[in-house]
Protein backbone atom coordinates (compact mmCIF):
# COMPACT_ATOMS: atom_id res chain seq x y z
CA UNK A 1 0.00 0.00 0.00
CA UNK A 2 2.70 2.18 0.54
CA UNK A 3 3.81 2.34 -2.82
CA UNK A 4 0.73 3.74 -4.04
CA UNK A 5 0.51 6.07 -1.70
CA UNK A 6 3.43 8.06 -2.85
CA UNK A 7 2.12 8.96 -5.88
CA UNK A 8 -0.74 10.28 -4.60
CA UNK A 9 1.54 12.87 -2.39
CA UNK A 10 3.67 13.42 -5.38
CA UNK A 11 0.42 14.64 -7.39
CA UNK A 12 -0.50 16.88 -4.52
CA UNK A 13 2.38 18.42 -4.56
CA UNK A 14 2.09 19.82 -8.00
CA UNK A 15 -0.90 21.05 -7.64
CA UNK A 16 0.20 23.48 -5.02
CA UNK A 17 2.99 24.77 -7.60
CA UNK A 18 0.87 25.40 -10.60
CA UNK A 19 -2.48 26.56 -8.96
CA UNK A 20 -3.34 30.02 -8.56
CA UNK A 21 -5.89 31.84 -6.00
CA UNK A 22 -6.66 31.56 -2.75
CA UNK A 23 -4.25 29.41 -0.83
CA UNK A 24 -6.63 27.77 1.86
CA UNK A 25 -8.70 26.89 -1.12
CA UNK A 26 -5.65 25.02 -3.06
CA UNK A 27 -4.80 23.19 0.36
CA UNK A 28 -8.18 21.94 0.28
CA UNK A 29 -8.18 20.90 -3.45
CA UNK A 30 -4.72 19.17 -2.72
CA UNK A 31 -6.44 17.06 0.40
CA UNK A 32 -9.38 16.10 -1.01
CA UNK A 33 -7.17 14.87 -3.68
CA UNK A 34 -4.91 12.95 -1.74
CA UNK A 35 -7.77 11.63 0.31
CA UNK A 36 -9.64 10.17 -3.32
CA UNK A 37 -6.12 8.76 -4.26
CA UNK A 38 -5.95 6.92 -0.80
CA UNK A 39 -9.26 5.56 -0.62
CA UNK A 40 -9.19 4.34 -4.54
CA UNK A 41 -5.19 2.64 -2.71
CA UNK A 42 -7.65 1.35 -0.17
CA UNK A 43 -10.42 0.08 -2.45
CA UNK A 44 -7.64 -1.74 -4.42
CA UNK A 45 -6.27 -3.25 -1.39
CA UNK A 46 -9.52 -4.86 -0.61
CA UNK A 47 -10.23 -5.60 -4.15
CA UNK A 48 -6.89 -7.70 -4.43
CA UNK A 49 -7.19 -9.05 -0.78
CA UNK A 50 -4.20 -10.21 1.70
CA UNK A 51 -1.75 -13.04 -0.31
CA UNK A 52 -2.68 -16.84 1.30
CA UNK A 53 1.21 -17.54 1.71
CA UNK A 54 1.36 -14.41 3.88
CA UNK A 55 -1.58 -15.17 5.87
CA UNK A 56 -0.70 -18.38 6.52
CA UNK A 57 2.68 -17.42 7.89
CA UNK A 58 1.32 -14.54 10.04
CA UNK A 59 -0.78 -17.57 11.75
CA UNK A 60 2.35 -19.42 12.18
CA UNK A 61 4.38 -16.62 13.92
CA UNK A 62 1.25 -15.85 16.10
CA UNK A 63 0.73 -19.03 17.17
CA UNK A 64 4.49 -19.71 18.13
CA UNK A 65 4.28 -16.57 19.73
CA UNK A 66 2.15 -17.19 22.32
CA UNK A 67 4.13 -20.87 23.23
CA UNK A 68 5.90 -21.03 26.70
CA UNK A 69 9.54 -19.71 25.25
CA UNK A 70 8.47 -17.27 22.52
CA UNK A 71 9.51 -17.61 19.34
CA UNK A 72 12.87 -19.98 20.70
CA UNK A 73 14.02 -22.69 19.00
CA UNK A 74 12.22 -25.99 19.74
CA UNK A 75 14.80 -28.34 21.13
CA UNK A 76 14.34 -31.90 20.10
CA UNK A 77 13.48 -33.82 22.84
CA UNK A 78 16.15 -36.22 24.66
CA UNK A 79 16.25 -40.00 25.20
CA UNK A 80 15.37 -39.47 28.85
CA UNK A 81 12.39 -37.25 28.19
CA UNK A 82 11.01 -39.79 25.38
CA UNK A 83 11.80 -42.60 28.11
CA UNK A 84 10.01 -40.78 31.03
CA UNK A 85 6.79 -40.14 28.72
CA UNK A 86 6.64 -43.33 27.71
CA UNK A 87 6.74 -44.18 31.63
CA UNK A 88 4.05 -42.22 32.61
CA UNK A 89 1.56 -44.03 29.85
CA UNK A 90 2.59 -47.26 30.55
CA UNK A 91 4.14 -47.85 33.40
CA UNK A 92 6.13 -51.35 34.31
CA UNK A 93 5.02 -52.22 30.70
CA UNK A 94 8.13 -50.22 29.63
CA UNK A 95 10.22 -51.73 27.19
CA UNK A 96 14.18 -52.54 28.36
CA UNK A 97 15.57 -50.39 26.21
CA UNK A 98 13.47 -47.46 27.12
CA UNK A 99 13.81 -48.29 30.63
CA UNK A 100 17.37 -47.82 30.76
CA UNK A 101 17.13 -44.13 29.83
CA UNK A 102 15.69 -43.50 32.54
CA UNK A 103 18.01 -41.79 35.20
CA UNK A 104 17.90 -41.95 39.37
CA UNK A 105 19.74 -39.43 40.75
CA UNK A 106 20.29 -39.18 44.72
CA UNK A 107 17.71 -37.18 46.49
CA UNK A 108 19.84 -34.00 48.04
CA UNK A 109 21.44 -33.79 44.51
CA UNK A 110 17.62 -33.13 42.61
CA UNK A 111 15.11 -35.87 43.46
CA UNK A 112 14.51 -39.17 41.65
CA UNK A 113 14.02 -38.40 38.22
CA UNK A 114 11.55 -41.86 38.05
CA UNK A 115 10.48 -43.02 41.50
CA UNK A 116 11.89 -46.88 41.83
CA UNK A 117 9.43 -49.50 42.00
CA UNK A 118 9.59 -51.53 45.91
CA UNK A 119 9.31 -55.17 45.19
CA UNK A 120 7.35 -57.42 48.09
CA UNK A 121 9.77 -60.50 46.92
CA UNK A 122 13.17 -60.62 49.43
CA UNK A 123 16.49 -61.92 48.04
CA UNK A 124 17.97 -64.44 51.15
CA UNK A 125 21.19 -66.52 50.75
CA UNK A 126 20.36 -70.08 50.76
CA UNK A 127 20.39 -71.34 54.54
CA UNK A 128 22.13 -75.08 54.81
CA UNK A 129 20.97 -77.79 57.94
CA UNK A 130 21.74 -81.24 58.35
CA UNK A 131 18.11 -83.03 58.41
CA UNK A 132 19.04 -85.46 61.47
CA UNK A 133 15.69 -85.06 62.55
CA UNK A 134 14.36 -86.53 59.27
CA UNK A 135 16.26 -90.22 60.61
CA UNK A 136 16.54 -89.45 64.30
CA UNK A 137 14.20 -90.88 67.40
CA UNK A 138 12.23 -87.38 68.38
CA UNK A 139 9.67 -87.03 70.91
CA UNK A 140 8.20 -84.60 72.96
CA UNK A 141 8.93 -83.28 77.03
CA UNK A 142 7.72 -81.22 79.39
CA UNK A 143 10.55 -81.35 81.88
CA UNK A 144 14.17 -80.22 81.85
CA UNK A 145 15.15 -83.62 80.94
CA UNK A 146 14.62 -86.85 80.41
CA UNK A 147 16.23 -90.14 82.37
CA UNK A 148 15.81 -93.51 80.11
CA UNK A 149 16.44 -96.77 82.71
CA UNK A 150 19.29 -98.53 80.46
CA UNK A 151 20.13 -101.99 81.04
CA UNK A 152 23.80 -103.06 80.60
CA UNK A 153 24.16 -106.58 80.97
CA UNK A 154 22.45 -110.01 80.46
CA UNK A 155 22.44 -112.77 82.72
CA UNK A 156 24.94 -115.77 83.03
CA UNK A 157 23.13 -118.71 82.75
CA UNK A 158 25.19 -122.15 82.46
CA UNK A 159 24.63 -125.79 81.40
CA UNK A 160 24.41 -128.06 84.29
CA UNK A 161 23.73 -131.77 85.00
CA UNK A 162 20.50 -133.19 86.55
CA UNK A 163 21.34 -132.90 90.29
CA UNK A 164 23.79 -129.99 90.12
CA UNK A 165 23.13 -127.14 91.75
CA UNK A 166 22.22 -123.28 89.61
CA UNK A 167 24.64 -120.84 89.89
CA UNK A 168 23.32 -117.13 90.55
CA UNK A 169 23.35 -114.42 87.54
CA UNK A 170 23.34 -110.79 88.06
CA UNK A 171 21.94 -108.08 86.06
CA UNK A 172 23.38 -104.53 85.88
CA UNK A 173 21.52 -101.32 85.13
CA UNK A 174 22.36 -97.77 84.68
CA UNK A 175 20.99 -94.94 83.07
CA UNK A 176 20.92 -92.24 80.33
CA UNK A 177 19.85 -88.70 80.87
CA UNK A 178 19.28 -86.38 78.24
CA UNK A 179 18.87 -82.57 79.36
CA UNK A 180 16.71 -80.02 77.49
CA UNK A 181 19.30 -77.02 76.67
CA UNK A 182 18.08 -73.39 75.95
CA UNK A 183 18.89 -71.65 72.41
CA UNK A 184 18.18 -67.97 72.34
CA UNK A 185 18.48 -64.63 70.47
CA UNK A 186 16.38 -61.18 70.15
CA UNK A 187 16.74 -58.65 67.56
CA UNK A 188 15.99 -54.87 67.67
CA UNK A 189 13.99 -53.21 64.60
CA UNK A 190 12.81 -49.68 63.93
CA UNK A 191 9.19 -49.13 64.98
CA UNK A 192 8.49 -47.32 61.62
CA UNK A 193 10.15 -50.49 59.46
CA UNK A 194 7.50 -52.72 60.93
CA UNK A 195 4.60 -50.21 60.65
CA UNK A 196 5.45 -49.19 56.70
CA UNK A 197 6.54 -52.57 55.10
CA UNK A 198 2.94 -53.97 56.48
CA UNK A 199 4.22 -56.75 58.25
CA UNK A 200 6.56 -57.97 55.86
CA UNK A 201 10.06 -56.95 57.79
CA UNK A 202 8.41 -59.05 60.64
CA UNK A 203 7.86 -62.01 58.66
CA UNK A 204 11.11 -61.76 57.67
CA UNK A 205 12.73 -61.69 60.79
CA UNK A 206 10.68 -64.52 61.94
CA UNK A 207 11.53 -66.64 58.81
CA UNK A 208 15.53 -65.63 59.19
CA UNK A 209 14.94 -66.54 63.16
CA UNK A 210 13.92 -70.08 61.88
CA UNK A 211 16.85 -70.53 59.52
CA UNK A 212 19.03 -69.49 61.96
CA UNK A 213 17.82 -71.68 64.90
CA UNK A 214 17.19 -74.61 62.57
CA UNK A 215 21.09 -74.85 61.37
CA UNK A 216 22.41 -74.33 64.79
CA UNK A 217 20.32 -76.75 65.87
CA UNK A 218 21.52 -79.50 63.12
CA UNK A 219 24.78 -78.21 63.85
CA UNK A 220 24.64 -79.58 67.33
CA UNK A 221 22.89 -83.13 66.48
CA UNK A 222 25.92 -83.63 64.62
CA UNK A 223 29.21 -82.05 66.50
CA UNK A 224 27.68 -80.78 69.75
CA UNK A 225 29.61 -81.12 72.96
CA UNK A 226 27.10 -81.86 75.34
CA UNK A 227 28.07 -78.74 76.95
CA UNK A 228 24.67 -76.69 77.63
CA UNK A 229 23.65 -78.01 73.84
CA UNK A 230 22.86 -81.35 72.57
CA UNK A 231 25.64 -84.03 71.92
CA UNK A 232 26.14 -84.85 68.47
CA UNK A 233 26.35 -88.25 67.01
CA UNK A 234 30.47 -87.61 66.04
CA UNK A 235 31.39 -86.84 69.13
CA UNK A 236 29.74 -89.67 70.98
CA UNK A 237 33.04 -91.18 72.26
CA UNK A 238 31.49 -95.00 72.59
CA UNK A 239 31.08 -95.19 69.02
CA UNK A 240 33.36 -97.60 67.50
CA UNK A 241 35.63 -96.44 64.73
CA UNK A 242 36.85 -98.36 61.20
CA UNK A 243 39.80 -98.14 59.84
CA UNK A 244 39.71 -96.94 55.91
CA UNK A 245 43.13 -98.40 55.27
CA UNK A 246 44.07 -94.80 53.55
CA UNK A 247 44.76 -91.21 54.89
CA UNK A 248 43.55 -89.74 51.80
CA UNK A 249 41.38 -92.30 49.28
CA UNK A 250 38.06 -93.63 50.22
CA UNK A 251 38.20 -97.34 50.08
CA UNK A 252 34.97 -99.23 48.41
CA UNK A 253 36.14 -102.05 50.28
CA UNK A 254 36.58 -100.69 53.89
CA UNK A 255 32.84 -98.69 53.40
CA UNK A 256 31.88 -102.60 52.67
CA UNK A 257 33.32 -103.96 55.74
CA UNK A 258 32.42 -101.22 57.37
CA UNK A 259 28.64 -101.90 57.11
CA UNK A 260 28.86 -105.30 57.68
CA UNK A 261 30.93 -104.96 60.79
CA UNK A 262 27.33 -104.03 62.50
CA UNK A 263 25.15 -106.74 63.73
CA UNK A 264 22.16 -107.41 61.14
CA UNK A 265 19.73 -106.39 63.34
CA UNK A 266 21.01 -102.48 63.15
CA UNK A 267 22.83 -103.37 59.45
CA UNK A 268 19.29 -103.91 58.18
CA UNK A 269 17.83 -100.54 59.68
CA UNK A 270 20.49 -98.42 58.97
CA UNK A 271 21.26 -95.33 56.80
CA UNK A 272 24.31 -93.77 55.64
CA UNK A 273 25.48 -90.35 56.63
CA UNK A 274 27.92 -87.55 55.12
CA UNK A 275 28.54 -84.15 53.47
CA UNK A 276 27.77 -83.57 49.44
CA UNK A 277 31.93 -83.55 48.92
CA UNK A 278 31.99 -86.87 50.08
CA UNK A 279 29.30 -87.83 48.26
CA UNK A 280 30.64 -86.88 45.62
CA UNK A 281 34.04 -89.30 45.72
CA UNK A 282 31.59 -92.20 46.71
CA UNK A 283 30.00 -91.75 43.16
CA UNK A 284 32.91 -92.76 41.58
CA UNK A 285 33.66 -95.79 43.49
CA UNK A 286 33.10 -98.99 41.95
CA UNK A 287 32.80 -102.79 43.66
CA UNK A 288 35.32 -105.55 42.42
CA UNK A 289 32.88 -106.29 40.01
CA UNK A 290 32.85 -102.77 38.38
CA UNK A 291 29.73 -101.55 39.96
CA UNK A 292 29.17 -98.24 41.16
CA UNK A 293 28.18 -98.86 45.18
CA UNK A 294 26.25 -95.29 44.64
CA UNK A 295 22.97 -95.89 43.34
CA UNK A 296 20.25 -93.19 41.96
CA UNK A 297 16.76 -93.07 43.05
CA UNK A 298 14.52 -94.61 40.82
CA UNK A 299 11.29 -93.65 42.27
CA UNK A 300 9.75 -90.38 43.75
CA UNK A 301 10.17 -90.12 47.28
CA UNK A 302 12.51 -92.91 47.71
CA UNK A 303 16.26 -91.74 48.53
CA UNK A 304 19.42 -92.57 46.86
CA UNK A 305 21.33 -95.44 48.34
CA UNK A 306 25.10 -96.80 48.53
CA UNK A 307 25.09 -100.55 48.80
CA UNK A 308 21.76 -100.43 48.91
CA UNK A 309 20.84 -98.64 52.11
CA UNK A 310 19.65 -95.07 52.24
CA UNK A 311 21.72 -91.95 51.99
CA UNK A 312 21.56 -88.84 54.33
CA UNK A 313 23.46 -85.77 53.58
CA UNK A 314 24.63 -83.38 56.17
CA UNK A 315 26.24 -80.40 55.51
CA UNK A 316 28.10 -80.58 59.09
CA UNK A 317 30.16 -83.80 58.52
CA UNK A 318 33.73 -83.14 58.02
CA UNK A 319 35.82 -83.63 54.46
CA UNK A 320 37.47 -86.67 53.58
CA UNK A 321 41.30 -85.35 55.09
CA UNK A 322 43.90 -87.20 56.99
CA UNK A 323 42.56 -88.29 60.48
CA UNK A 324 38.88 -87.04 60.58
CA UNK A 325 35.56 -89.06 60.10
CA UNK A 326 33.52 -88.28 56.81
CA UNK A 327 31.19 -91.13 56.96
CA UNK A 328 28.73 -92.59 59.68
CA UNK A 329 26.37 -95.66 59.31
CA UNK A 330 24.32 -97.03 61.70
CA UNK A 331 20.51 -96.66 62.88
CA UNK A 332 19.56 -93.26 63.30
CA UNK A 333 16.78 -94.11 65.67
CA UNK A 334 19.16 -94.89 68.45
CA UNK A 335 19.82 -90.80 68.14
CA UNK A 336 17.12 -89.16 70.96
CA UNK A 337 15.73 -85.29 70.45
CA UNK A 338 13.68 -84.33 73.21
CA UNK A 339 11.40 -81.28 72.12
CA UNK A 340 10.64 -78.85 75.17
CA UNK A 341 9.26 -75.71 73.82
CA UNK A 342 9.60 -75.33 70.16
CA UNK A 343 10.51 -71.79 68.38
CA UNK A 344 8.98 -69.18 70.52
CA UNK A 345 8.86 -65.53 69.34
CA UNK A 346 8.16 -62.70 71.67
CA UNK A 347 7.39 -59.07 70.44
CA UNK A 348 8.38 -56.79 73.04
CA UNK A 349 7.26 -53.07 72.04
CA UNK A 350 7.71 -51.77 75.26
CA UNK A 351 11.09 -51.84 76.35
CA UNK A 352 12.88 -49.66 73.75
CA UNK A 353 9.45 -47.40 72.71
CA UNK A 354 11.62 -44.38 73.66
CA UNK A 355 13.98 -45.14 71.28
CA UNK A 356 11.22 -46.08 68.22
CA UNK A 357 12.57 -49.71 68.37
CA UNK A 358 10.76 -52.98 68.92
CA UNK A 359 12.37 -56.12 70.49
CA UNK A 360 11.69 -59.20 69.27
CA UNK A 361 12.90 -62.43 71.47
CA UNK A 362 12.85 -65.95 69.87
CA UNK A 363 13.42 -69.19 72.27
CA UNK A 364 13.97 -72.75 71.81
CA UNK A 365 14.36 -75.93 74.06
CA UNK A 366 15.62 -78.88 72.49
CA UNK A 367 18.01 -82.25 73.90
CA UNK A 368 19.93 -84.64 71.85
CA UNK A 369 21.86 -87.47 72.69
CA UNK A 370 22.89 -90.96 71.37
CA UNK A 371 21.14 -93.54 73.24
CA UNK A 372 23.18 -96.92 71.76
CA UNK A 373 26.16 -96.12 70.49
CA UNK A 374 26.46 -99.44 69.56
CA UNK A 375 24.31 -99.14 66.54
CA UNK A 376 26.89 -96.48 64.87
CA UNK A 377 30.16 -97.23 63.39
CA UNK A 378 32.39 -94.36 61.77
CA UNK A 379 34.65 -94.42 58.76
CA UNK A 380 38.04 -93.53 59.67
CA UNK A 381 40.68 -92.14 57.38
CA UNK A 382 43.49 -93.39 58.81
CA UNK A 383 45.67 -96.42 57.85
CA UNK A 384 44.87 -98.54 61.13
Amino acid sequence: MQHLVKPALGNSALILKGEEGNVDDIVMKAIDSVKKEVDECLKKVEEKGVDPKVEERLKALETKANRPGGDKKTEEPTEERKAFTIYLGRGDALPAEERKALTVSSDPGGGYFAPAEMSSEFIRDLVEFSPIRSVASVRSTGSPSVIYPKRTGITNAKWGGETEDQEESTVSFGQAEIPVHELNTYVDISKQLLEDSAGQAETEVRLALSEDFGQKEGSAFVNGTGAKQPEGFMTNPDIASFANGHATNLSADAMTKLMYSLPASYRGRGSWAMNGTTLGVIRTLKDGNGNYLWQPSYQAGQPETILGRPVVEMVDMPDVVANAFPIIYGDFSAYRILDRVGLSVLVNPYLLATKGLTRIHATRRVGGRVLQAARFKKLKMATS
